[in-house]
């Protein structure tokens, strides 16, 4: 339980901390339905999951947010196959922020390794879910958002499928076992009687819930396991106002921010004459936050709020933090050197078998990853309006419950006074767990007069106001056996303690845990069975906001340890599949087995071609066992990046075109990272400020994606993240393949001309 309340930032440690007492009672005693009041005349709701109206219309209500994952589309399937509908007979709603809607799968994921079984394991994942029930934690991340609906939102259709059969068997004085839903209706076989959902939802709302409701077998699903159209496609393709950046209410102000550059730093001085000089500029307003200090602009339009915030002449105090690259780099080393780490691992005696190993065997290898930025292709935007005792905010968010709860603290309410409206995002990729944005328009609506205010950032602000995916240093030492591979293998790991960054921006007053989770996650939780391991990491606080990125952990963890695995490989003699398949060893380890043994299949894998290389990297993470393998070649002026095969195990396929869709998108992201990005420092402040200098991989870059789904390993796994992480190592090794040389910090641009 110890990791479970260092695993998410504001995990179980925050009932801990608040001295929370729950009875058993209270602990299983299910969250109140948020949808029983504000119903339209003629609804009924069945559970937070459900409505139906009188006149036949279904309501899904999806309490995940849609960031392009696919996730409404998949969730509304979830409970659109139970209640026997099809997907185009129901109507999707994004759920209100309410523990009704708590994520379990969240906390549970780390409560114990994926192909751990048994009652311990079982115990840890029910009393981690238990934690985030007690503290209504609605988030979507880690790549849970099916994983915790599967059960949850089946159970609320098939639920639903029973007390309507049983609302008609009632009308009809028969018995229910003899009827059967179908296509949005009860039916009678043995007669020609039939009634609409519509027509029986207030009889049937007003039933008791069964106890157990009949889940459906795989083999008799229509929807699920099978390709859907996403129900979100026709909006998003018609332009239509889904976006929170699209919000365009009556009286309606704008506003922008411009917060210090210098984290932690406020303003000198500053003179605003110029910008309430500017067309358009009503006022400016300072801001002080536990997210930054500086100002905001309010104005009649978007335009003239960027200008009067250019306008802005400032002069901000200096950072106190190791202000450029150089500086970074020196404190990193320094920890890495001699810093005081925590052990997250160890197996066997790793220390005693490198000491006493042939110098020859030994391997010395520094990693580095720089800074990343999220950069969404919606810019971080909120609206706003406080209205007598009221606040209403309309943003797109993961973290719904934290915003509410920051944004009525913001404005001096209640958060019972306080509603947010959940809006599509154009990316989130973990930076729309922030509740920067929303806070801001919060703050800057208490000088509105009641009207709304809609808060839009600039690219220059967002890409220089994130909680980055931090900078880290890495230090493994292996011992490669001639012949045989890897004997024992030690890594330390030097990064900023990114749960205590988040805490100090959301949770200030609660102490952050010594322990941070995501600096090893990646090293300490992969199926290679091996008795000489150890892993240690040592916080180095760089004084620069961090925070969850894509993968978080395991995606510069991944670059570190296949990496080295192949190098230790290639010291050996061995060859890099098989040196991994001969370390998954036994049946736990199967689903790692198999889609490294796919990844090797599709590519041809020990196929020689010239001019052509081809590298291999396999990783676990958020339950989803994925191996990928990279081909280059050599074209004029350059490198390119030919191709990818991914081969992936997550359990269970529900929606195989979604899946591939997300394994690719997240190959490319971070395609993109292992590629070019990187964020760099001068006097304390990021320096690429657009896309112009922090671009992403384009269509003429982009190499073709071949993906394998494998339905084998016991547990549901996600996908939005986890074909992230073997990218950078696939590509790194299949550029020693080529080249010869040994790549170890990203990005690799820096040293290869990629065409």
């Amino acid at each position: 339980m110890g990791r479970v309340t260092r695993r998410i930032f504001l995990g179980l440690g925050v009932a801990a901390a608040g001295g929370l007492a729950v009875g058993t009672w209270w602990v299983r005693a299910p969250h109140d339905n948020p949808l029983e009041d504000g119903l339209a005349e003629g609804e009924t709701t069945f559970n937070p999951w459900l409505k139906i109206g009188a006149d036949g219309t279904i309501t899904v209500i999806v309490p995940r947010a849609e960031m392009g994952q696919g996730v409404t589309t998949t969730l509304a399937a979830l409970v659109a196959e139970e209640l026997e509908v099809s997907l185009e007979a129901v109507t999707v709603e994004p759920g209100p922020a309410d523990p009704a809607y708590h994520n379990a799968a969240l906390l549970a994921k780390g409560a114990a390794k994926p192909w751990a079984t048994g009652w311990t394991a079982e115990l840890a994942r029910a009393a981690a879910g238990t934690g985030a029930k007690v503290l209504g934690l609605q988030i979507t991340g880690g790549s849970t958002s099916t994983i915790d609906a599967f059960d949850k939102m089946r159970t609320a259709g098939a639920t639903a499928r029973v007390q309507l059969i049983r609302a008609a068997a009632a009308r009809w004085g028969v018995e229910p076992a003899g009827l059967r839903a179908e296509d949005g209706a009860v039916l009678d076989p043995g007669s020609d009687r039939r009634l609409a959902y519509g027509a029986l939802a207030a009889e049937a709302g007003a039933l008791d819930a069964p106890d157990a409701a009949p889940l459906k077998a795989p083999s008799e699903w229509r929807l699920l396991g099978r390709s859907q159209p996403r129900v979100d496609m026709e909006a998003k393709c018609s332009g239509a106002p889904i976006f929170a950046i699209d919000e365009d209410l009556p009286e309606m102000l704008h506003a922008t921010v411009r917060m210090s550059p210098r984290y932690g730093a406020g303003a000198v001085s500053v003179s605003s004459d110029a910008a309430l000089n500017t067309p358009g500029v009503l006022k400016v307003v300072p801001l002080s936050t536990a997210f930054g200090e500086g100002f905001g602009v309010i104005a009649t339009n978007t335009w003239a709020a960027f200008r009067g915030a250019e306008a802005l002449e400032i002069e901000w105090a200096p950072a106190d933090y190791p202000a450029d690259d150089a500086a970074q780099r020196a404190a990193l080393a320094e920890g890495l050197a001699s810093g005081e780490g925590f052990e997250a691992m160890a197996t066997g005696d790793a220390s005693a078998f490198l000491a006493s190993a042939p110098a020859d065997e030994v391997l010395e290898l520094d990693y580095e990853t720089p800074f990343l930025a999220h950069a969404t292709m919606e810019p971080m935007n909120a609206t706003a309006r406080l209205a007598g005792p009221s606040l209403e905010v309309w943003t797109g968010t993961q973290a719904p419950g934290i915003v509410r709860a920051l944004c009525a603290d913001a404005a001096g309410l209640s958060q019972d006074r306080t509603t947010v409206h959940k809006r599509m995002m154009g990316g989130g990729f973990g930076r729309r767990a922030e509740a920067d944005a929303a806070v801001y328009a919060a703050l800057l609506a208490r000088e509105t007069d009641g009207r709304p205010v809609k808060v839009t950032w600039s690219r220059e602000e967002d890409m220089t106001h994130d909680g980055y995916r931090p900078r880290v240093h890495a230090r493994l030492r292996a011992q490669a056996r001639p012949g045989e591979g890897l004997v024992a293998l030690e890594a330390r790991v030097a990064a900023p303690p990114l749960i205590a960054s988040v805490m100090a921006r959301h949770y200030p007053s609660l102490p952050a845990p010594s322990a941070d989770d995501p600096m090893v996650e990646g090293l300490v939780d992969q199926p290679y069975a091996h008795p000489n391991w150890r892993v240690e990491g040592v916080p180095v606080d760089l004084g620069v906001p961090v925070g969850f990125w894509r993968s978080v952990g395991h995606s510069q963890n991944a670059f570190f340890l296949e990496t080295a695995l192949d190098e230790v490989a290639h010291r050996a003699g061995v060859d890099p599949v098989e040196m991994r398949l001969g370390m998954m060893t036994g049946e736990k380890f199967a689903p790692a087995r198999g889609a490294l043994e796919a990844a090797a299949e599709m590519s041809g894998w020990g196929e020689a071609a010239e001019g052509r290389a081809k590298g291999v990297a396999f990783h676990l993470s958020f339950g989803c066992w994925t191996a990928m393998v990279a081909e280059v070649a050599r074209r004029d002026g350059g490198v390119r990046v030919e191709k990818l095969w991914i081969a992936a195990d997550m359990g269970r396929a529900l929606d195989p075109r979604n899946v591939e869709a997300q394994l690719s998108g997240g190959a490319v992201f971070g395609l993109s990272a292992a590629m070019m990005q990187a964020l760099s420092f001068a006097d304390g402040e990021v320096q690429e400020r657009n896309f112009g200098g922090y671009d992403a991989v384009r269509l003429d870059r982009c190499p073709e994606i071949e993906v394998r789904l494998l339905e084998t390993a016991p547990r549901l796994g996600g996908v939005g993240e986890p074909s992230t992480p073997p990218v950078a190592p696939a590509l790194g090794n299949a550029l020693f393949a080529l080249t010869g040389e040994r790549l170890r910090s990203l990005p690799f641009g820096r040293s290869v001309s990629f065409v």
